[in-house]
């Protein structure tokens, strides 16, 4: 299992409700392929216009060729592309990773 940590940031005037009510209301068939391409105990967190997120994945590039290839993915992206910036890293085209430094179970 491995534990995967990037940030997001709401871009200039973005509303965090409405960021939190898109999430209140995700769609079924982007949680399942959320789940299908194995990520799960997924979490978002704000902090002023800063979003953190941890999930936990079985497969780091799996989960990453999975969402790339995901059509209901795609979809959400384009609907919440109003509302984020995220720095992409190009070796993996997934959102710049932030390394653990400490872990405690």
């Amino acid at each position: 299992m491995q534990r995967i940590s990037f940030v997001m940031h709401l871009k200039p005037g973005a509303d965090p409700a409405e960021y939190q009510r898109r999430h209140d209301e995700i769609w079924p068939e982007m949680l399942a392929g959320l789940r299908d391409a194995g990520m799960h105990n997924y979490s978002i967190f704000l902090h002023g216009e800063t979003l953190f997120a941890y999930l936990e994945c079985d497969d780091f590039a799996r989960m990453v060729a999975a969402q790339a290839s995901d059509p209901v993915n795609a979809r959400w992206q384009e609907y919440m592309r109003d509302m984020l910036s995220v720095e992409v890293d190009p070796q993996t085209g997934f959102a710049k990773l932030i390394p653990e430094m400490f872990h405690m179970d």
